[in-house]
């Protein structure tokens, strides 16, 4: 276990390209990272290898039946993972980098223990240079709070090491989280619109760009 600590508030610094560098090592690796993003802090793994996404479950103690988010970094990366349509691609140019998360029909290859064998999975690109410069050098990462299920969300590393001690192989300490408050999620059901989360974006923002 190790804990990097790094200010990435005027830019990446050489503390926080090492540490971008240890935690996109340690995913190829098959092992498990707490890393930063702009609403809470966020335990990561390799959405494509299925032990490593096994073991994050049991990490947190998280049921097995309910689905794990996924952080991207552009609107290629999501294309990857997604079928995106009209209307996701307008909340996706207004809201992403930011704390949307959208649930979308999947690609084939995303895994099915990810999305709890839901032909559907949640995307989001975190607005934080430390967790998009990881997706970029590691590709696509699991994107759930960093704490034990039914706890309160970490907003500091000290936070999420009380919870998960030396089972994570890289702590990224950037400071307490900026907003505190997780992502809102959305899902479009055969045409309407499904807060499945209330986060920092409101349901009358995400409307009003869906009237446009």
């Amino acid at each position: 276990m190790r804990i990097v600590r790094c200010d990435s508030s005027n830019g990446m610094n050489a503390h926080c390209v090492d540490a971008v560098l240890n935690a996109a090592e340690d995913i190829s690796e098959g092992k498990l990272i707490v890393y930063p993003t702009d609403t809470v802090y966020g335990i990561g793994a390799d959405i494509y290898n299925q032990v490593a996404v096994k073991n994050l479950f049991i990490t947190k103690n998280r049921p097995f039946d309910m689905a794990l988010s996924v952080a991207a970094c552009d609107m290629a990366m999501i294309e990857k993972l997604a079928h995106v349509d009209d209307n996701a691609e307008k909340l996706i140019k207004a809201f992403l980098p930011g704390p949307l998360t959208l649930i979308m029909p999947k690609q084939p290859d995303v895994p099915d223990l990810l999305t709890a064998m839901s032909q559907k999975v949640g995307i989001r690109i975190p607005d934080h240079p430390i967790a998009l410069e990881i997706v970029k050098k590691a590709g696509p990462i699991v994107a759930t709070s960093a704490n034990l299920h039914s706890k309160p969300d970490a907003t500091t590393v000290a936070e999420a090491m009380e919870d998960f001690g030396d089972s994570i192989s890289t702590y990224i300490d950037a400071g307490r989280s900026a907003s505190g408050k997780p992502s809102t999620i959305v899902w479009f059901d055969n045409g309407e619109i499904e807060i499945v989360r209330q986060g920092q974006i409101t349901i009358d923002q995400i409307e009003e760009v869906l009237r446009c």
